[in-house]
């Protein structure tokens, strides 16, 4: 579905399982500003965090692609990621070291599927984030 659909759905309560939703280069501070990107969640992200069907059982993972040029630990440096949703511990901050396998990991546990593909049958379950 085109993004433009996203608040169709958001006043509907009619949200899919699964959205995966990326900004253009502007918006997601790749090309432009953390203030920017800042706004755009403001306005597109906010009102689904704020919906009650999101506050039961949502969650909501924001997690940048790439470090900066001067890290490149790990084949491509610390990232930020960030979750958000009901049953995530609130202001916690891991010291553990995941990747983006871990990531897709979680998300499909998350839809109930429990085999997973390549890197991540073995990647660390991210777990400790939640309540």
């Amino acid at each position: 579905m085109p993004f433009s659909q996203f608040s169709s759905d958001l006043g509907s309560s009619q949200f899919p399982d699964f959205s995966f939703i990326v900004p253009n280069a502007l918006d997601d501070a790749h090309d432009g500003s953390l203030g920017t990107a800042d706004q755009w969640l403001k306005i597109n992200i906010d009102p689904l965090v704020q919906s009650n069907t999101f506050k039961n059982n949502g969650l909501l993972i924001v997690v940048f692609d790439e470090s900066v040029q001067s890290d490149s630990a790990h084949g491509g440096g610390h990232i930020a990621l960030v979750m958000i949703g009901p049953k995530v511990k609130n202001g916690y901050k891991s010291t553990s070291f995941y990747q983006h396998e871990s990531t897709l990991r979680l998300i499909l546990s998350t839809l109930g599927v429990n085999s997973f593909p390549g890197r991540a049958a073995s990647a660390p379950n991210m777990g400790e984030f939640f309540q």
